[in-house]
């Protein structure tokens, strides 16, 4: 990897530890430089600005996560096996990278206006993707799967936010089964 390459992956990399911690109006680009061990102007060579690396980094991994959504939905298993992945997606990236999760759960808003709405850009027209195809194949019950969509999200977002404040403990991926029976329960998995 390039040195410029590898100096870009530390800002970003810092910045999103930043961002999560502090927000980002909290977070400076003078900040964000002495994270990295840069000068300013050295920073300046890679983005043109602050919002330009936080837009980056949401647009990015907003999209990586939309792409693992769909090729879990995709799968040719039961969907009660892909409900669990999915929760289990979302769970693994809140344990493994919890910055992350922060930031685009805090940052959502700020950049949705940017996210593309097709299923492969944006996790959550990903989840209403593979909810719509679950009603096709009867899998579950008829319904607005946009509705179904943010009401699954929300049984796995909430628990995650608990984590974030201290209020539940341990690893996210530890409760996967009990998110997976109350997502299964909301979408009607038993009644189709």
């Amino acid at each position: 990897m390039r040195d410029g390459a590898r100096t870009r992956d530390r800002i970003l990399h810092e910045a999103l530890a930043l961002f999560a911690e502090r927000g980002i109006d909290g977070t400076s680009v003078r900040d964000i430089a002495q994270a990295v061990g840069v000068a300013e102007a050295a920073l300046y060579r890679h983005f043109r600005s602050k919002d330009e690396i936080a837009r980056d980094l949401f647009l990015v991994n907003y999209a990586a996560l939309a792409a693992d959504v769909l090729a879990i939905g995709a799968q040719d298993e039961r969907f009660a096996i892909r409900l669990e992945k999915l929760v289990g997606l979302f769970a693994r990236l809140f344990d493994e990278n919890p910055a992350l999760f922060a930031f685009l759960l805090i940052n959502q808003h700020r950049h949705l206006a940017e996210v593309d709405a097709a299923p492969g850009r944006n996790p959550v027209a990903a989840v209403a993707l593979v909810l719509r195809e679950a009603i096709e194949r009867r899998d579950i019950p008829p319904q607005d799967p946009d509705l179904a969509a943010a009401m699954a999200l929300g049984l796995v977002v909430q628990p995650a936010v608990f984590h974030l404040y201290g209020r539940l403990t341990g690893p996210l991926s530890a409760r996967v089964p009990a998110i997976t029976a109350a997502t299964g329960a909301v979408l009607g998995t038993g009644r189709s």
